[in-house]
């Protein structure tokens, strides 16, 4: 028995064929074109979402031993989409969850007033990196687009919803609440959207998801539509929840990092909603098909990844992501040069749609080396900062971090991280898992595994990084240099 689990990143569609035993029994991949049609603006085309689902699910099933018996579905969060009801082409680009365009909406809405109960409500912030102010957006500046939303032709949702729509062959229009959540129209107390709040951006309710649970019955794939495959969808998350339940971080007090486009650290909080003055997100982690739900805090960081991407793609210093460790590896240090990669503002803990990039110390003996050096100590001190404050103003302890996605493969980067954080962190022997979550997810949907507690089985040890010192001149540099990105445009 296997799951097949599709994992809708931000840059490309990942599947994995994930067997009884927690195995990769076959894995697929295909990109996707990023669109950058203004500053600060990000656009996907979701047709090509689609298509390089169905291509990175074909790959994977023809590497597989045999066919699996259920589907999982993971994506990137917060990302905008519209689509025709009936025909299910979108009308519009997707705006994507690193686009800033909203920050005017945003800052409108702080200045009225808003930001508290948004914040009582939601345990977000007014922030252009969540879904409602996008659909604010689009209905302030797409009217045409808009019109057919509130006349109930076209309908919105995020990646998944699409996603969802396209594989069912649009017999089903749901979310789940890992999903709903990030948008700012979900209400946490009450576990569903809120009226007051679809009101407050503009958004008809009728035309957003039903938010069902994560495992259990989501929908079934349709023939027609999806390689000729009928399979039950039975599990279902946002790929930061999806990741923190492939790391099996199953009890409160449990902590991950995915080291993605960006990273995001989550802590386990179990049944209770712990809110945070301090710059960190309160949100769903899952629900079970009972009802119960667990919670989680999160560290939000919009560029890590990305940062190493825009060396590759942006500067041209290394052909390959992985070179960036062998190049960082070429120097000591960073020889005084540090990078504060804010390509898309600040994410947590400063919370600023207004920081822009920087590079500082660069001299005549600034090399490539410096400066990729620079991009991996970044990573490690933006997660630092997220960590200093769960240890700090939220009062929380992070005894070992959990470290997975793309670049926990850097040895380097995971050693510094390891030293910054003064903790050890733990790479398990599958990174991919945010696709595992959302496989295990599946899995318990359709009862291959029977709880949480077999799935623990399946997580077995990569590596272990112990601390080995802390540089703190340099986070003490990283901080000073924050401040001069910050409030930039």
């Amino acid at each position: 028995m296997s799951v097949l689990a599709i994992d809708a990143g931000t840059t490309g569609v990942t599947a994995l064929v994930v067997t009884e035993d927690g195995r990769i029994d076959a894995r697929g991949y295909r990109e996707f074109t990023q669109y950058f049609p203004e500053p600060g603006w990000v656009e996907h085309d979701p047709e090509e979402i689609w298509q390089a689902t169905l291509a990175a699910c074909r790959t994977a099933l023809e590497g597989a031993s045999a066919a699996p018996s259920c589907l999982g579905l993971t994506n990137q969060r917060e990302t905008a989409v519209v689509w025709d009801a009936a025909t299910l082409a979108a009308p519009r680009p997707a705006i994507v969850w690193q686009d800033r365009r909203t920050a005017g909406i945003c800052a409108s809405l702080r200045e009225a007033g808003h930001e508290p109960r948004v914040a009582e409500l939601t345990g977000l912030r007014l922030d252009p990196y969540f879904t409602g102010s996008k659909f604010a957006w689009m209905a302030r500046h797409d009217p045409g687009v808009w019109e057919r939303v509130t006349g109930g032709r076209a309908v919105v949702g995020t990646v998944d919803s699409y996603l969802v729509a396209r594989l069912t062959g649009g017999a089903r229009h749901v979310t789940d609440p890992s999903n709903a959540s990030r948008t700012l129209l979900y209400d946490l107390t009450a576990g569903g959207w809120s009226a007051e709040l679809c009101e407050l951006f503009g958004v008809p309710t009728d035309a957003l998801p039903e938010i069902v649970p994560n495992y259990g019955d989501v929908g079934r794939t349709d023939p027609a539509a999806f390689l000729g495959l009928s399979l039950p969808i039975s599990g279902l998350a946002g790929d930061q929840q999806a990741a923190l339940f492939g790391q099996t971080c199953f009890a409160p007090g449990d902590v991950k990092c995915t080291y993605g486009t960006g990273s995001f650290l989550l802590i386990n909080t179990g049944s209770e909603i712990v809110r945070s003055d301090a710059g960190l997100l309160t949100t769903v982690a899952w629900q079970t098909p009972s009802g119960e739900i667990t919670y989680a805090l999160e560290g939000a960081i919009f560029v890590t990844g990305a940062a190493v991407q825009w060396l590759r793609d942006g500067l041209g210093l290394i052909e390959t992501a992985p070179e960036s460790e062998t190049l960082a590896r070429t120097v000591p240090d960073s020889g005084g040069v540090v990078f504060v990669p804010a390509l898309t503002g600040l994410g947590a803990p400063h919370w600023d749609p207004d920081a822009r990039g920087a590079i500082l110390g660069v001299t005549r003996g600034t090399t490539r080396g410096h400066l990729a050096r620079a991009t991996l100590e970044a990573i490690a001190f933006e997660v630092r900062d997220v960590v200093e404050v769960m240890t700090g103003a939220a009062g929380l302890k992070v005894p070992t971090l959990k470290a997975d996605g793309g670049a926990s493969g850097n040895d380097l980067l995971m050693q510094i991280q390891a030293d910054q954080l003064g903790v050890p962190v733990e790479r398990p022997a599958i990174q991919e898992t945010t696709a595992l979550g959302a496989a295990f997810l599946a899995g318990l949907g359709t009862g291959l595994w029977s709880s949480a507690e077999e799935l623990r089985t399946t997580w077995n040890l990569d590596r272990r990084f112990e601390p080995s010192g802390r540089d703190g001149a340099a986070y003490a540099r990283w901080l000073k240099a924050v401040e001069r990105a910050r409030s930039w445009a």
